[in-house]
């Protein structure tokens, strides 16, 4: 039996430790370096690894290649398969229209871009964030914020920031089960740990983002809602993580952030939210204009579909707007009722199928040569799950007005 060493180099800890981050080092260098296609870094990556493994830690070839057998299996599920259930339900709301709704819904809340920042880049980038991850919400409220109003590079580096503060949890908290699949430690204590530390971070994250969107005079007019979002987005991580479910934190979070921002609009304003507007405008259509003096267009087009969700959102009714939540509230009480309910919990995890790999289970010594197959509470099945519900009536779901 292989006994894994964890100072096989010259007996040292630190220089193993080194040389085991070689992987991780061709992952930064090829994609942020040499810029290759994701696909091509990985494998780049996992054949460093197979050498590490082989020529540093003493593993015998044929053990280290099934090892990344079960390494890819686990990649594709259950992985890959929350990302496909994710963007299936992202999809399915995008068809319905009740997206558009939802964009809609976000300029009802407020016509402020500097809040508006907060509210699509922070508390439902958040929300993409527990549902997709994997750079959809980068992508998606990327392209919300450019609607809105916000210069292209600066709408990028604002999602980007706003996505510090839930991607420690990822897609439905893919990253702190995987860790506990290969630590052994339960995920649930790892989600716990995090859940104390996160919360640090998103207390700040709101306030940067103003400070991005509109500078210190945007920080002095709209730090109290920011601060706001930010305390009670934190406070959410921390109680879901330790209490409700790690599954949900972010979902929880984002949430709660998004209704403190709703409830506070109702009893206070930001002062210059108009001339806000008109400084992000100005800067929008200074940077839309080609080296050679041409107006690219992408100013005017950002402007057009502003103009377009405004007019959605004069015609939003109740019911539209409840439609527009719908798929994220049902994402709730799906994943509570699955993590909650102890009957339901038991039978799920009970559905869960132990494969002990071929070849390499016995054959070293490691608790990680064991495959669960979670085929029915995988959280991308619940995902799978929620959005059948969703079309159990398809007329309804797919006659958004408007």
């Amino acid at each position: 039996m292989y006994t894994p060493d964890l100072d096989p180099v010259a007996g040292s800890l630190g220089l193993s430790s080194l040389i085991a981050a070689l992987p991780l080092l061709t992952i930064f260098v090829t994609l942020g370096l040499l810029r290759w296609k994701a696909h091509y870094a990985g494998l780049a990556a996992v054949a460093v690894a197979l050498v590490v493994a082989i020529a540093a830690y003493g593993m015998p070839t044929g053990l280290a290649l099934l090892s990344a057998s079960e390494g890819a299996v686990f990649g594709l599920f259950p992985i890959m398969w929350i990302v496909v259930g994710a963007l299936f339900l992202h999809q399915l709301t995008v068809a319905s229209g009740r997206f558009e709704d939802l964009r809609a819904t976000f300029h009802l809340i407020t016509d402020d871009p500097r809040i508006q920042a907060v509210i699509v880049a922070f508390c439902f980038g958040g929300l993409l964030e527990a549902l997709a991850g994997f750079g959809a919400p980068v992508a998606i409220t990327g392209v919300m914020l450019v609607a809105i109003g916000f210069p292209a590079i600066r709408a990028a580096v604002i999602v980007l920031l706003a996505n510090t503060a839930p991607v420690a949890f990822g897609a439905v908290a893919i990253p702190i089960i995987t860790a506990g699949t290969l630590t052994g430690i339960p995920y649930e204590q790892i989600g716990a740990v995090v859940g104390r530390q996160a919360p640090l971070l998103a207390l700040f994250v709101p306030l940067l983002l103003v400070l991005l969107a509109d500078g210190r005079r945007g920080v002095r007019e709209v730090w109290p809602l920011a601060l706001t979002v930010g305390v009670v987005f934190g406070a959410a991580q921390f109680v879901s993580s330790n209490f409700i479910s790690v599954e949900l934190t972010d979902v929880v979070a984002s949430l709660a952030g998004l209704a403190a921002a709703v409830l506070m609009l109702r009893v206070w304003q930001p002062k210059g939210s108009a001339e806000a507007a008109r400084r992000l405008n100005a800067q929008h259509d200074a940077e839309d204009v080609h080296p050679d003096g041409a107006d690219g267009g992408v100013a005017l087009a950002a402007k057009t579909e502003l103009d377009a969700v405004a007019a959605r959102a004069a015609q939003l009714t109740a019911g539209r707007i409840t439609g527009a939540l719908s798929p994220y509230l049902l994402v709730i009480v799906v994943f509570c009722a699955a993590k909650l309910i102890g009957p339901v919990d038991d039978f799920l995890t009970g559905t869960d199928r132990l494969v002990e790999w071929p070849g390499l289970h016995g054959a070293v010594k490691s608790s990680s040569t064991v495959y669960k197959w979670q085929w029915l509470s995988s959280p991308g099945t619940l995902l799978l799950i929620c959005a059948v519900m969703l079309v159990e009536n398809p007329r309804r779901y797919f006659t958004a007005k408007g």
